[in-house]
């Protein structure tokens, strides 16, 4: 051993970064920022972000949508600058706060706009208009000129360019909408154009009109089912925990008992079919000479090889299963205590149920304002003249045009950035839950300080995850949108490639998705940067790869089956209460909405049990890969994890004593045995 002050021992700083490196693998208690220049560059984007609704601001954008504008570019309820080379621009509309359309049915359904020309005027007209009489009564009495700018009110009923500049008669009551001042045609038949299903619904006998009535008359109903879906999903993660282990082996042994019967249906069949062409064969020949019936035994000669083809790929697939569940058999025993410490995790974690109404609730905020910010993008810009109808426009030109790109890039990427959150504060809480052992010295609220961490250390690592999954789904958002607009162009190998690609990018995306999960709670333990931790988590995960399939596929069908079960209880609900309502006969619309919102309802509660669910094996392998239950290598698991571990040693004990056993008896015999010399 070298002598530490010896000049060839290893300098005072290298042995603090060699002992630096040891990986604890337990939460630290003085933590890090991880993935700094990550959090630096979302920082820089969501400031870009910004720049673009006060560009939108700045430019006017924001008030031409909010107040309206006219043809001329003039803002209403504005004192308008001078725009060059637009005519009737810079004019003070500060007393003109509503944009009056001069044929508000005009509309043009291709485009979703109306082709009609504005104007800004000081009221809506507030009754019906037939005579140009009318418009001029209605200016000098109420102030509000209906016509263009430069016709002064007394001048209608006589002026020669009234049919141009004028509104098409009869004028329609109109009102202001509540946020936007435009002026709304009252009269709802004059979107006929527009939709001919309002025509529609205004008929007593319409199904629309039907189906809206049940939903309205039954909004009592519905909301009761509402609850009744999330108390449902309350409840079934709590019996999850108690009857895990009978539900995953009946499970286990429906999906068995199924694979065998399907493929037994399917031999079955293919030996029924070729005994028929056989039966058949002696008059085949006579069949195709007279000409008759020959494309009937072409047919069944088909379904007979389609069959076989059938019947030996659901062979194949059995197979595989039966030996996936011959070598999984064992670690089912760990899916199952898994599920009893994911019940136990949210004992003492309730607000984790609460986790997925936030994240919603700030991902609709965020959706909001990406959508306003979209419709101020779509009013700011230069003014152009359409070539058709002569009116003005604003339009973003040359670079700003690449702002709508770079606010659709940020929308992905924030989102992602939102779901990562989530998925870093429960894996965080699950960490803390797992590796405390005295469960009584949890922190008054682990989510709380969860989150506080996240917000502390970890912004830059759960802004790179994020971007990594959206430089993934933007290419694949990209393949579907040209292959839906090629849809019935392209020929059958350009089809086949796109599905192709988008199929592989969308299998990446899940793969990416739970290795970034399974980072983000490598990153909550050591306080590691998000490449470390996914390369360290990686590793325990490939270490275990048939547990983690075992998990994958038993855990997820289990808990997919519950999302089924909910959903029909539910539904089954629904029918009942419906029944007792005399008013309508239509039951479909009210029971898709509660069949929709149950199942929204159950995935939020069991994707979180399913996230729990894998952090909870991640440290479970982490614990078992460092400690060994010895004296200063205590395990942190959970008592019924900790029974797992003493029945798999048991086992494995007892593998080794029939080894040894078997092996010494052979050792025997052996001796036993006479050699060639005794003959």
């Amino acid at each position: 051993m070298k002598d530490p002050r010896s000049p060839y021992a290893p300098s005072y700083p290298a042995r603090q970064w060699m002992k630096r490196t040891k990986r604890e693998w337990r939460p630290l208690e003085e933590r890090s920022c991880t993935d700094l220049p990550w959090f630096l560059l979302f920082i820089i984007f969501l400031i870009g972000m910004g720049s673009i609704c006060g560009f939108t601001v700045a430019t006017g954008g924001a008030a031409r949508l909010v107040f309206g504008y006219d043809s001329y570019g003039n803002t209403c309820g504005q004192n308008n600058e001078q725009l060059e080379g637009v005519r009737l621009s810079g004019l003070d509309h500060t007393d003109r706060r509503f944009v009056f359309f001069l044929d508000p049915c005009n509309i043009d359904i291709v485009q979703r706009k109306i082709r009609s020309m504005a104007l800004c005027v000081a009221e809506c007209p507030g009754e019906e208009l037939n005579t140009y009489g009318d418009l001029k009564r209605y200016a000098m009495i109420n102030g509000s000129e209906l016509c263009s700018y430069e016709l002064a009110g007394h001048k209608y009923p006589g002026h020669p360019d009234r049919f141009t500049k004028c509104p098409k008669l009869p004028v329609p009551q109109s009102k202001p909408l509540p946020v936007f001042n435009r002026c709304t045609p009252m009269d709802i038949s004059c979107y006929a154009k527009f939709a001919e299903a309002v025509v529609t619904f205004v008929s007593d006998n319409s199904l629309l009109h039907r189906l809206i009535a049940s939903v309205a008359a039954s909004k009592e109903i519905i909301i009761g089912l509402c609850i009744l879906a999330l108390v449902l999903s309350m409840i079934l993660m709590v019996i999850i925990r108690y009857i895990s282990a009978v539900l995953v082996w009946i499970l286990t042994g429906l999906v068995v008992l199924g694979s065998l019967g399907g493929t037994s249906i399917l031999w079955w069949l293919y030996i029924d079919h070729r005994l028929s062409v056989n039966d058949t064969q002696p008059e085949e020949e006579a069949v195709e000479e007279a000409g008759e019936e020959a494309g009937e035994v072409d047919e069944t000669k088909d379904k007979t090889h389609a069959l076989m083809i059938y019947a030996i790929a659901a062979t194949v697939f059995t197979v595989i299963l039966l030996l996936l569940m011959l070598f999984m058999r064992k670690r089912v025993a760990l899916t199952i205590a898994l599920f009893r410490v994911a019940g136990k995790v949210f004992v003492h974690l309730p607000l984790l149920v609460l986790q997925p109404f936030l994240t919603v609730i700030i991902l609709l905020l965020f959706w909001t304002y990406w959508l306003l910010v979209l419709l101020f993008l779509g009013t700011s810009g230069n003014p152009v003249a359409n070539e058709e109808t002569g009116l003005i426009e604003f339009r973003l030109t040359g670079a700003l045009q690449y702002l709508t790109w770079y606010h659709t890039f940020g929308l992905i990427w924030i989102s992602e950035f939102v779901l990562a959150c989530q998925q870093m504060t429960i894996a965080g809480a699950v960490v803390t839950y797992y590796f405390t052992r005295d469960k009584g010295r949890l922190p008054i609220t682990p989510i709380l300080s969860s989150v506080l961490r996240l917000l502390r250390y970890h912004l830059g690592t759960v802004a790179k995850g994020s971007f990594i999954i959206t430089l993934v789904k933007i290419p694949r958002l990209i393949l579907m949108y040209v292959h839906n607009q090629l849809k019935g162009k392209e020929n059958a190998c350009a089809r086949c490639m796109l599905k192709t690609c988008i199929c592989c990018l969308w299998a990446l995306e899940k793969c990416l998705n739970y290795l970034n999960q399974n980072a983000y709670a490598a990153t909550a333990i050591n306080s590691t940067s998000f490449c470390v931790s996914a390369r360290d988590a990686f590793v325990i995960l490939v270490e275990n790869a048939l547990r983690v399939a075992a998990i994958n596929t038993i855990g997820d069908f289990v808990l997919f089956l519950g999302k089924v079960l909910i959903v029909t209880c539910t539904a089954f609900a629904g029918v009942l209460a419906l029944n007792y309502q005399r008013d309508y006969s239509e039951w479909v619309l009210p029971l898709l909405l509660v069949a929709l919102f149950a199942f929204l309802v159950a995935h939020c509660f069991l994707s979180v049990f399913s996230a729990v669910v894998d952090v909870l094996f991640l440290c479970f392998a982490i614990d078992t890969k460092y400690n060994d239950g010895t004296p200063g290598r205590e395990f942190y698991m959970d008592k019924a994890l900790m029974e797992f571990v003493e029945n798999s040693r048991k086992n494995a004990a007892a593998a080794e004593r029939g080894r040894a056993r078997g092996a010494r008896e052979e050792t025997e015999l052996t001796a036993m045995a006479p050699g060639p010399s005794s003959a």
